[in-house]
């Protein structure tokens, strides 16, 4: 890997205001520190839906359900699936409408998460060759664990039922910090749990707000770009490190 140069931000340093609309105002205090990639990669971080697991045939099959007890079309998955690293309000503004009202919004979304609450792993599972890519940073005491915007009570459980919660070193979902990403306080949880410096750390994610978030953090970041990521998105906008178009293809970069 090249020699880079890195930024490390502290939370004092790094600031999200979220206007009624709740988008992100992103300010920066002009004191930085320059670090050096000169250390080695003792952690590596992966973001969930459309990263280390491929959930997308659950979380659009609980969308079918949910359409079929509204008596609303079903939506064709490859319009589903870009969608799905963006959430439950998302994936119910794709399927009826971003002028939903407030109360029908609020009812669809609680609806739709009861739905694949029930319904967590029916066919969710590690991407391809993913499996072998944890196994061989495993065998070199690489860590790995996940940093995720979904709630705890559904990446928990999902960890568990594909055996991966014992294995993970640590596991941030979007309630084990006050900020979610892109915010780099859920990063900066992974590197306590993991005990890892940010700039031992690389972040590997398929959205825009992880390789944001990474970037924050001090991280080296990793496009994943096999996830869930639309056709009208340009990555290189993203300014990360590198990009990957397999899971194998990570440890060469390490």
């Amino acid at each position: 890997m090249s020699t880079l140069i890195t930024w490390c931000i502290t939370l004092d340093q790094f600031n999200v205001e979220t206007n009624k609309n709740n988008s992100h105002k992103i300010e920066y205090s002009s004191v930085v520190t320059p670090v050096k990639n000169s250390l080695k990669i003792t952690t590596v971080l992966f973001d969930l839906d459309g990263t280390l697991i491929d959930t997308a045939p659950d979380m659009a099959a609980a969308l079918d359900i949910l359409c079929d007890e509204e008596q609303h079309p079903r939506l064709p998955f490859n319009q589903v699936r870009p969608v799905v690293s963006n959430g439950s309000v998302a994936l119910v503004t794709l399927a009826f409408g971003d002028d939903l009202a407030t109360e029908k919004l609020e009812r669809l979304k609680t609806r739709y998460l009861e739905i694949y609450q029930n319904n967590l792993a029916v066919h969710s599972q590690l991407f391809d060759e993913m499996e072998n890519l944890l196994l061989q940073l495993e065998q070199k005491n690489i860590k790995w664990g996940v940093v995720t915007n979904k709630p705890g009570w559904l990446t928990e459980p999902l960890m568990e039922s594909l055996g991966l919660h014992q294995r993970a070193t640590c596991i941030v979902s979007s309630d084990s910090t006050k900020n979610r990403k892109p915010h780099p306080e859920p990063m900066y949880h992974a590197c306590k749990l993991a005990n890892s410096q940010p700039d031992e750390c690389v972040y590997v994610g398929d959205a825009r707000r992880d390789i944001e978030a990474g970037q924050n953090a001090g991280m080296k970041t990793i496009i994943a770009e096999y996830g869930y990521i639309g056709d009208w998105e340009n990555t290189d906008d993203w300014h990360a490190d590198h990009s990957i178009q397999t899971p194998s293809q990570l440890l060469a970069l390490l």
